[in-house]
This record gives C-alpha cells, sequence and structure tokens, in this order.
C-alpha cells in the first residue's frame, strides 16, 4: 500500500532519484546481467546516506528484484517439466508492472510496498 514517509518534506531529487532506483531494475530487460539486482543496489549504496526515502525505497526495490530472481529460478527450474513456462511469463509480467507501479508511487513522494516480496534486508 502507497505510504507517505512523514519524516520531512521530500525534495524532486529525492523523488526522483527513489523512481530511478525502482526504474534500474528493468536493465534486466535490457540485456544487462542481473541488472534488476545491480541497478537498484547501486543507485541505493550511493544515495541511501543522503535520502533516507531512497534508503526506504532502495531496501524495497532490492528485496523484491531478490524476491522475483528466487521465483524465476524456481519457475526456469519448474519449466523442465513445462509447468514454469507459464509461471516464468506471469513472473515477468508482474515483475515489470510492480516496478512501474512502485516508481510512480516513488515519484509521487510515496512510499511504496512490492506485494510477493521476501524481507532480506532490513
Amino acid at each position: 500500500m502507497p505510504t507517505h514517509l512523514p519524516e520531512s518534506p521530500l525534495s524532486r531529487d529525492e523523488r526522483l532519484w527513489a523512481m530511478f532506483t525502482h526504474l534500474s531494475a528493468l536493465s534486466l530487460f535490457i540485456g544487462i546481467p542481473l541488472g534488476n539486482i545491480l541497478g537498484p543496489l547501486i543507485l541505493w549504496l550511493i544515495k541511501k546516506e543522503e535520502y533516507p526515502f531512497v534508503r526506504d525505497q532502495g531496501k524495497e526495490a532490492l528485496n523484491f528484484q531478490i524476491s522475483m530472481l528466487i521465483y524465476m529460478d524456481i519457475s526456469g527450474i519448474l519449466a523442465l517439466i513445462l509447468i514454469g513456462i507459464p509461471l516464468l511469463i506471469t513472473l515477468v509480467i508482474v515483475d515489470v508492472v510492480y516496478t512501474i507501479i512502485a516508481a510512480i508511487n516513488a515519484s509521487d513522494g510515496n512510499a511504496y510496498r512490492y506485494p510477493l516480496t521476501i524481507r532480506f534486508i532490513q
């Protein structure tokens, strides 16, 4: 559910960096190996001390992308018995859609919590 972090008003830069943290996960789909993990990780590491909102949304993006990677790996294994093929297709669509929704929310200054996420990074 989208919620606003009550700490202080968010600057335009903070909202943009948070949005880019989410969108950087889509770099996987333009051919960057593990781009869905590396993109958010790099932006989070660079900006987490400067912007609390980016710290929060970066962790959220990383947790979701790590979770999706695990789900996709399991689906890839299940593809050997054909069950995983529709699961893989569904997961790719879910990944893209939720990433875009999260980026729009971050752009508006709302903290987004992805569904289906294992919280690896607290």
